[in-house]
């Protein structure tokens, strides 16, 4: 049993407003993950999406690239890649290439996607997305284990060698993020790991049930890893909730927003104001409170997993100003990563 610990997500948005220029959001996410590897997280994320009035980070194998060559121990990873909008190929070679500058760091979290924008502007029938990310998933592991690729079934490429290969001959692990009931059975079936988000611990633990399930029931061999990706905000004084409110908010709003903004240029705007209910809601969709009460409710999540969990921090807020956004994550490392070893059994890393 063990607890990992992952910041993220990673997105470059431009929050309304922001003076910052891209290049300073680029540099300043790339030391935030400095950051995390030096106050002793295990890994740091990046999301991918596209054609967004906010700049959301669109091209993720080169920002992990960029992260692997600016550290040495963390894990890199993808939560998630959006796996039916890339040629399979392709992404086999620039996972292996990310993959050895990392020195074998990467973590590959796959999706299907669910913008129509997208699909469409990439020529892609979002009805193909299963498929598609199925012979994904095969073309990788032809490719890494040094297999002439033919794609999914033996059809699909002529029979060619794709090099280089990554560090380990298995490749960077794939892990699968999924949501419903299919998709979950989906990601114990074809993947290394499963990756879940806007759970409750109840909730997880049944997603956990039925992934581990069928992971069994397809004999797949090793380590099967269990991650869940949260919006987490610790903070020691009073006032927390006013302080990453309106970033959390903007967070996540700008998920309903993507579907309204379609083909909108010029600067984000502003999310409306929200409701009491609302507001309840927004509330309750974050793990929030002074960094005994995180480490608690992160507790729980680990509990539900059956004991092993890599827990995910979306410790990452668009707009949060720069001394509070790297004040959070040192927060976080140095007083609720410890509180939730120990109350996980676990000796603190070194």
């Amino acid at each position: 049993m063990s607890l990992a610990f992952g910041f993220g997500l990673i997105t470059c948005q431009r929050y309304p407003g922001d003076p910052r220029s891209d290049r300073d959001l680029y540099a300043q996410a790339l030391t935030l993950a400095e950051d995390a590897e030096a106050l002793g997280f295990d890994s740091v994320w990046v999301s991918e999406h596209h054609f967004v009035d906010d700049g959301y980070l669109p091209s993720l194998l080169p920002m992990c690239a960029a992260i692997a060559a600016r550290t040495r121990r963390i894990q890199v990873g993808t939560a998630l890649l959006l796996a039916p909008l890339h040629d399979p190929v392709r992404l086999a070679e620039d996972a292996a290439v990310t993959d050895l500058i990392s020195g074998g760091r990467l973590v590959l979290g796959l999706g299907l996607g669910w913008r129509a924008e997208e699909f469409d502007a990439f020529g892609v029938p979002l009805a193909d997305r299963v498929p598609r990310l199925l012979a994904a998933v095969e073309v990788l592991r032809q490719a890494w284990r040094g297999d002439l690729v033919r794609g999914a079934g033996g059809r699909g490429y002529p029979g060619m060698p794709v090099r280089p290969r990554p560090v380990s001959p298995a490749g960077p692990p794939l892990w699968i993020g999924a949501l419903t009931p299919p998709a979950i059975r989906r990601a114990g079936r074809v993947g290394d790991g499963f990756m879940a988000t806007e759970v409750t611990p109840d909730e997880l633990a049944g997603q956990v049930a039925l992934a581990r399930a069928e992971h069994a029931a397809h004999g797949r061999a090793g380590r099967f890893a269990i991650s869940v990706h949260l919006p987490v905000f610790a903070w020691a004084e009073d006032g927390g909730w006013e302080l990453i409110r309106p970033y959390h908010r903007y967070v996540a709003w700008k998920y309903d927003d993507m579907d309204q903004a379609r083909g909108r240029g010029g600067p984000p705007p502003e999310p409306p104001a929200v409701s009491a209910a609302g507001e309840a809601e927004l509330r309750g969709a974050i793990l929030l409170g002074t960094p005994a009460e995180v480490a608690e409710q992160i507790d729980a999540y680990r509990r539900a997993a059956g004991g092993d969990l890599h827990f995910i921090a979306r410790l990452y807020f668009p707009g949060l100003p720069w001394p509070a956004q790297r004040r959070a994550v040192r927060m976080f490392a140095e007083q609720v990563i410890p509180r939730a070893r120990a109350l996980a059994g676990e000796a603190p890393h070194a």
